[in-house]
């Protein structure tokens, strides 16, 4: 009886000793596999859905070496682009779909569709497209490129050369760089990569190893190795909330203009400005203060407020909190309907839809300039759209005198001189900024 006993106690022991190697070796097993999903490898699953690829035909002017002729032909265009609002807004590179009458996108999990280019900036090169799908797509989680550290492990997702969803892996080589790509075209601010960026990776999202974006990936160095750039995430989501506001500007007034600061490496969001008579001037809004919420929403960024706006009503109420100092506030005011009355009478000759900005809106733009003429449509491949025209933009002045008025516009479109001239000089405000230009009407341009 005895020996039954140790006997059944020793089968026992080993009976759980062999369970608990069992265990250890499924233990080790699963650990291996943890091993295997590294952070690249979350980042990269939890990005997929928000990076779409972007192909379209588009045509180009080549020239021949050896002489002065050229001639029109179609390429295909290909290249990526980032989701920043779940209804479908997409941000990339303008060069991507400049030119593209049909630009078609391809989803992670197989979706096709087409997008409709909403807005562009010529100088930085970025552009906002509206794609639609019966189901949202999943905004990119955004990050900072205030504090990026040389040496830091990135990745680029995008369409290279057609390979659809690509993912290179490198780090940051350097930050803040300017690199002029042609005669017209400057990028500044530029983060450094050697990830590897090809043809098809413009416009697609640099991310770091928290899978947020940082940088939207523009250009390559040719003949060079290792040596990429992308426009820091700071500055092109300002460029995208300016090109919402154009948008939103064009159904909808609330008289104040913001930006995105960063404190302590956070960004946070001031009023620069606000119109005289506006709806958020009648209701105590002040230059200086900080928005914090947007009708209950948190605000980080300018992007936020522009695009919780895009597709408001008419008649929509805001409600904000704002922050001044130590004070905390909240305020509410109805949105005032813009009515846009715009004139053709530059759309043959320039490309341009305008309508007049009355004084009380121009009120503290600048100095010289009390009305003026605001851009609401650009024909594409017109001569405003070559010299970097776009909406939202506000005309001042064309060849020596204002444009205050469309009877100005046409006094000027009318003079002789004009279709004698191979090119004439136009000034404009952008964003309370005056830049200038050269551009010729239609009838002088060789095609």
């Amino acid at each position: 009886m005895h020996l039954r006993i140790n006997l059944g106690i020793r089968l026992l022991a080993i009976c759980l000793t062999g369970c608990g190697l069992l265990h250890l070796v499924a233990n080790d097993a699963s650990a291996e596999v943890d091993r295997r999903v590294t952070p690249l490898v979350k980042a990269v699953r939890n990005c997929n859905m928000s990076v779409v690829n972007l192909r379209g035909r588009k045509t180009v002017r080549a020239d021949d070496g050896d002489s002065k002729i050229s001639e029109l032909k179609q390429v295909n265009g290909m290249g990526t682009g980032v989701v920043i609002d779940s209804r479908g807004y997409v941000l990339t590179n303008y060069h991507v779909v400049q030119g593209v009458r049909e630009i078609e996108v391809t989803t992670a999990d197989r979706q096709r569709t087409t997008a409709k280019l909403l807005a562009h900036d010529p100088e930085t090169d970025l552009a906002i497209l509206k794609v639609d799908l019966a189901r949202p797509l999943p905004r990119i989680k955004i990050g900072t490129s205030s504090d990026l550290m040389l040496a830091e492990t990135v990745m680029a997702v995008g369409n290279a050369y057609g390979y659809e969803h690509t993912v290179t892996v490198g780090i940051i080589s350097q930050l803040g760089r300017t690199v002029q790509v042609n005669d017209d075209q400057v990028y500044r601010n530029l983060i450094q990569t050697d990830a590897a960026i090809n043809p098809g990776n413009s416009g697609g999202p640099l991310l770091n190893m928290n899978g947020e974006m940082i940088g939207i990936n523009v250009a390559v160095r040719i003949g060079a190795q290792g040596i990429a750039f992308a426009i820091p995430v700071n500055d092109a989501l300002e460029v995208a909330a300016k090109l919402m506001d154009t948008m939103v500007e064009s159904r909808v007034f609330h008289g104040m203009a913001v930006k995105t600061i960063y404190v302590d490496e956070e960004p946070q969001v001031v009023v620069t400005s606000v119109a005289a008579s506006s709806p958020a001037a009648n209701a105590g809004v002040e230059r200086g203060v900080r928005i914090v919420e947007l009708d209950g929403r948190r605000v980080n960024r300018a992007m936020d407020i522009s695009s919780s706006l895009l597709e408001v009503s008419e008649s929509s109420r805001l409600t904000l909190k704002i922050q001044d100092g130590a004070l905390i506030d909240q305020i509410s005011f109805d949105l005032e309907r813009r009515h846009v009355e715009s004139s053709s009478l530059a759309w043959k000759p320039l490309g341009l839809k305008l309508t007049s900005v009355p004084a009380s809106e121009m009120e503290g733009r600048h100095p010289n300039y009390k009305r003026g003429l605001r851009v609401v449509e650009v024909r594409e491949d017109s001569p405003a759209e070559s010299e970097g025209i776009m909406m939202g933009d506000v005309i001042v002045a064309m060849h020596g005198w204002k444009t205050e008025t469309i009877e100005n516009l046409a006094y000027i479109l009318e003079r002789e001189d004009i279709n004698k001239q191979n090119n004439f000089m136009f000034y404009i405000l952008r964003d309370n900024e005056p830049f200038w230009g050269q551009i010729r009407v239609a009838s002088r341009l060789t095609r």
